[in-house]
């Protein structure tokens, strides 16, 4: 059976990586987070006090991104791809607010992208990938032989975050989150670089109403007809 590179981009806390792990596993594909990978890079950012009241020290963090080595474990107990920074496992902390704060800012940076964006083609060279992000199908491969982007009202992905970060015991509040799902979509929608948009043959799946069961099985059938 041949294989393709699957891309599935989409506004933040929409249930990307979810699916994506979820196809990845079912296929037998490799799942790669590429929002954990800016999330690893603002960790390390917020970390080093590189990010100083709202402000990244740019010269600073692009002499530190070398440095940083950023790549995923699976998790034997969970059989869940966990996000390690220089070695260490750091899945729990780039769920924080704190990251979620920054992330998008960090993400504007030409240098973080470029950089980021090289490690994730590499990553996926040899196709039978499923990668989730923000410009995956535009930009890291806009030659993916399929490519969905995902929707969902503001208060439905606030929601599914609140749920997601209370099950892992991180705290949380809905309306700070909520303001920060907004805030993201409007930073993501309008950076200059890589801004986040559909890919003119990108699939629109709108989640809102949707069982993760029920879009398991459309991503499955998706993959179906792209591969018979």
């Amino acid at each position: 059976m041949k294989k393709i590179t699957i891309t599935i981009d989409g506004l933040s806390s929409c249930g990307k990586s979810i699916m994506a792990r979820q196809l990845a596993k079912k296929i037998g594909y490799i799942y790669i987070d590429t929002g954990a990978m800016y999330r690893a890079v603002t960790l390390y950012a917020l970390q080093n006090n590189i990010i100083k009241e709202n402000k990244i020290e740019e010269d600073r963090l692009k002499k530190a991104l070398s440095q940083l080595e950023i790549n995923f474990k699976l998790n034997k107990e969970t059989s869940l791809p966990e996000t390690y920074l220089n070695g260490v496992n750091v899945e729990k902390e780039i769920r924080s607010m704190q990251v979620s704060e920054q992330v998008s800012q960090i993400a504007t940076l030409g240098f973080v992208r470029e950089t980021l964006v090289n490690q994730q083609q590499k990553m996926g060279k040899d196709k039978g990938i499923v990668m989730d992000g923000r410009d995956i199908g535009t930009t890291v491969f806009p030659d993916a032989e399929l490519k969905i982007f995902v929707q969902a009202s503001p208060e439905v992905r606030a929601k599914r975050r609140y749920d997601e970060l209370k099950a892992k015991n991180i705290e949380s509040d809905y309306d700070q989150i909520l303001a920060n799902v907004t805030q993201r979509d409007e930073i993501d929608m309008n950076r200059a670089i890589s801004p986040l948009r559909p890919a003119k043959d990108a699939l629109i799946l709108d989640n809102s109403d949707l069982t993760i069961e029920e879009q398991n099985e459309w991503l499955l059938e998706k993959f179906n007809e792209v591969i018979s």
